[in-house]
């Protein structure tokens, strides 16, 4: 490896974004963040480190195992780098937003920093771009936060999304009326990460009927909800059905074309969510292209998306890249102006040159800019 190479080595996890595809992601969170705008979300612009007591306090907790920690030189406080941004978003609504009316739209996008990936996501440093619906705890607040995120993918041109909706926080109620010893919990929840159907019915006790009928429910939104609907279920988790059957019809009612699955003990995610919460994927991508739900911020309830661009790209149609037109040195700056205004980008020569049709291609342009007109480049 020669000594450039070794400079330019990157951790793990890490890369740099080179054109166009930086270009791109910028402009897709610009999109993104239209479709926000356009709904009311308000945009808010959290640090990227905060004290690691707030940053990792009351949801932030969740976040913990992931987060890089650095000692403040200044203050000789120790930091943490986000890897998430939706608590720093709670954290404002709750101080710097706390007499804001409510129910509250929020809007965000930034870069997070994670200690490691995950299996679907190995990335560590990544954009995320979405919303908080904060003070309203109801199904027509969840229908709101999935449409609006449905429309955001829609404006990338993400084809076949769908909506892969769970229940976080229904196993703990399952499971708390068993009183399982912790050792015995654990196994039986880690086969219910795994849907080992054999481990479960073996562990489970008087519920095992019930959670394998509910493990096998997965799929369509409404296969789900008649296995909930069966099932007896203790008076919380049938709170829980019932929500999420109401999140179903709100959605419907709101834009029916969105496409909604269902797995009632499925969890993926930070461990803030509760209510409902979502996965969002794409027929055609094995990568989640983003997360949300129900959770607590702070004293009050709320709701939202995280979008994660750079996955959404891999899928999304192709956005036109910017024309680019060469402009001779001595080319008057009225001229370069009123091709710019055309949606053209402008390359100016820095010096008169010899061939300026060769130095156009060399520099990677589309047109040549002679007697204010832009020329296309033939070949």
């Amino acid at each position: 490896m020669t000594e450039a190479a070794a400079i330019a080595l990157l951790p793990p996890g890490l890369r740099d974004l080179l054109p166009p595809e930086a270009e791109t992601e910028a402009a897709a969170i610009e999109a993104m963040g239209a479709v926000f705008a356009a709904h009311g979300y308000e945009r808010v612009k959290p640090p990227l480190l905060e004290f690691e007591e707030g940053l990792l306090g009351g949801m932030g907790a969740a976040t913990a195992d992931v987060t890089f920690r650095l000692m403040d030189p200044v203050s000789q406080r120790m930091m943490g780098l986000r890897a998430d941004i939706t608590p720093q978003v709670a954290r404002i609504a709750a101080v710097r937003l706390g007499r804001s009316p409510r129910p509250l739209r929020l809007s965000y996008a930034g870069q997070v920093l994670r200690v490691r990936g995950s299996e679907l996501r190995a990335a560590r440093q990544f954009a995320q771009a979405g919303i908080e619906l904060i003070g309203a705890d109801c199904a027509e607040a969840d229908a709101e936060v999935i449409a609006v995120a449905a429309e955001a993918l829609a404006a990338l041109g993400v084809p076949g999304v769908s909506f892969d909706l769970t229940l976080p926080t229904l196993a703990d109620e399952l499971l708390a009326p068993l009183a399982l010893p912790p050792e015995r919990e654990a196994s039986l929840r880690h086969a219910l990460d795994r849907k080992d159907a054999a481990e479960v019915a073996a562990l489970a006790g008087p519920i095992a009927d019930t959670l394998d009928e509910l493990m096998h429910a997965a799929g369509a939104a409404d296969r789900a909800l008649e296995a909930l609907a069966a099932a007896t279920l203790p008076p919380p988790a049938r709170d829980l059905a019932c929500r999420l059957a109401a999140t179903v019809a709100a959605v419907r009612a709101r834009d029916p074309a969105i496409r909604l699955t269902a797995d009632p003990l499925e969890f993926r995610g930070l461990r803030y969510h509760r209510g409902v919460a979502f996965t969002i994927f794409s027929a055609a991508l094995a990568d989640e292209l983003g997360r949300g739900g129900g959770y607590r911020a702070g004293e009050e309830c709320a709701t939202g998306v995280t979008l994660y661009p750079d996955a959404a790209l891999t899928v999304a149609r192709p956005r036109p890249t910017r024309p680019r037109v060469f402009v001779p040195a001595g080319t008057p700056a009225a001229q370069a102006a009123r091709l710019r205004g055309a949606g053209f980008a402008t390359v100016a020569a820095l010096a008169a040159v010899d061939d300026p049709l060769a130095e156009a291609r060399r520099l990677g342009c589309t047109h040549l800019a002679r007697d204010g007109e832009a020329i296309p480049l033939e070949g």
